[in-house]
């Protein structure tokens, strides 16, 4: 089907839906490109919709992933002025689709962790940037991660810019939202070590064991972990800063941090 105006009204959802209230309100997100809707495809992500601009196709795959999509899914088919309304991307690739918010059930990912052994989890609290977010999605992806808890979340998981800067890795990684209280339950539960990145300690991170069951909790953008996740904490760590910066952005921060667990564990 083709859509030749902007007063269309899946055309007026796609504009509602940049809208976190709206994203809410209809149990709906917008997933833009090509990967990232081949991640979602392949993680059996559920679309209402997919909106095609064949004028934007940067490789020859599209058509592949059009033809899995639209056996379950409609597709629209829009013209060049008309996608880049819709887009929020700087160089669009013709691809954007309506999709159904989901969830990971805390009883699942529970029954997961008691068969896994020495499970590497990350904490975030508060993270306020969308692109933080993403980024540490896509580390945490890549370290295989066993799972992720947003805490006292400030950032919608369904940001379009957290999909588009986890590269639709939001898709593959299994994450909690829950508050810091509940969070901190599931932890104890479930006998996890809570190991929390701060400044304010002389403990070097590469000079603890991180090959164990725990968790690596990760504060916001400006002020790092809250004192309820230090006073909590089993290990305070930092990583050193030998410049004039006192710090580095939290996606970088958290990627070190993981991928010291990582090498701990003898996996890379």
């Amino acid at each position: 089907m083709e859509i030749t105006s902007l007063k269309n009204e899946k055309i007026k959802t796609i504009i509602k839906l940049k809208n976190k209230n709206k994203r809410d309100k209809y149990s709906l997100f917008l997933i833009e490109g090509y990967r990232e809707l081949l991640r979602a495809y392949e993680s059996n992500i559920e679309f209402d919709s997919l909106f095609v601009c064949e004028e934007f196709f940067l490789g020859t795959n599209e058509d592949v992933l059009i033809d899995k999509i639209k056996v379950k899914t409609k597709i629209f088919y829009l013209p060049k002025i008309i996608f880049e309304k819709i887009s929020y991307r700087d160089r669009p690739d013709g691809l954007l689709a309506i999709a159904k918010k989901f969830t990971h059930k805390i009883e699942d990912i529970e029954k997961e962790l008691k068969k896994t052994k020495n499970p590497l989890i990350v904490l975030l609290e508060s993270i306020e940037k969308p692109g933080n977010l993403g980024t540490i999605l896509r580390s945490c992806d890549a370290a295989n991660v066993f799972c992720i808890i947003v805490a006292d979340p400030k950032t919608d998981i369904f940001n379009p810019n957290v999909v588009r800067s986890s590269v639709g890795t939001l898709f593959t990684q299994k994450i909690l939202e829950l508050t810091n209280e509940e969070a901190l339950g599931f932890l104890k539960r479930n006998k996890i070590k809570i190991i929390s990145s701060t400044p304010n300690t002389e403990k070097i991170y590469t000079d603890i064991d991180l090959n164990m069951s725990l968790v690596i909790c990760m504060g916001t953008e400006q002020l790092g972990l809250s004192e309820y996740w230090l006073k909590n904490s089993d290990q305070k760590i930092k990583i050193p800063m030998y410049g004039k910066a006192d710090s580095l952005n939290v996606a970088s921060a958290a990627t070190i941090l993981i991928y010291e667990a990582v090498r701990q564990r003898k996996l890379i």
